[in-house]
C-alpha cells in the first residue's frame, strides 16, 4: 500500500470517527463545534494563531503611558470611539473605509 494511500485510510477513519461524535452532540454542543472549525479553517485566525508571540520590549515611556492611562480610568469615564470620531468630524463609515484605504505609497496593483 503506497503513502498516499495509507493517509487516505486515516483520514476517511478519522472522518467517521468525527462524524459519529458529531451526531452525539446536543445541538447547542454542534453549533460551537461548527463554529470552532469555522473559526479554524478561518484564514485570519489561522494567521493569527500562526503568527509568532511578541517579542518586542516595551519601553518605559509606553509602560509609563499605560499606567498614566489607567490612573485616568480610575477618575473619569471611558469615551466612546463613536464620540471620539464625531469631535475630528467622522463617522464610523468615514473610519473604515479609511482602514480599507491603500496608505500613500502604497502598491495596490500588480507589480511591473
Amino acid at each position: 500500500m503506497s503513502r498516499a494511500e495509507s493517509m487516505r485510510i486515516a483520514m476517511n477513519d478519522d472522518f467517521q470517527h468525527a462524524q459519529n461524535l458529531l451526531s452525539h452532540l446536543a445541538p447547542d454542543q454542534f453549533a460551537a463545534v461548527v463554529r470552532l472549525m469555522e473559526v479554524m479553517l478561518d484564514p485570519v485566525s489561522r494567521a493569527l494563531a500562526d503568527a509568532p508571540p511578541e517579542d518586542e520590549e516595551i519601553s518605559a515611556e509606553e509602560e509609563q503611558a499605560v499606567a498614566e492611562a489607567r490612573e485616568w480610568l480610575k477618575h473619569n469615564k471611558p469615551i466612546p470611539h463613536e464620540q471620539v470620531l464625531a469631535e475630528l468630524g467622522l463617522t464610523m463609515a468615514d473610519f473604515e473605509s479609511m482602514g480599507q484605504a491603500p496608505l500613500a505609497g502604497e502598491r495596490t496593483g500588480p507589480a511591473h
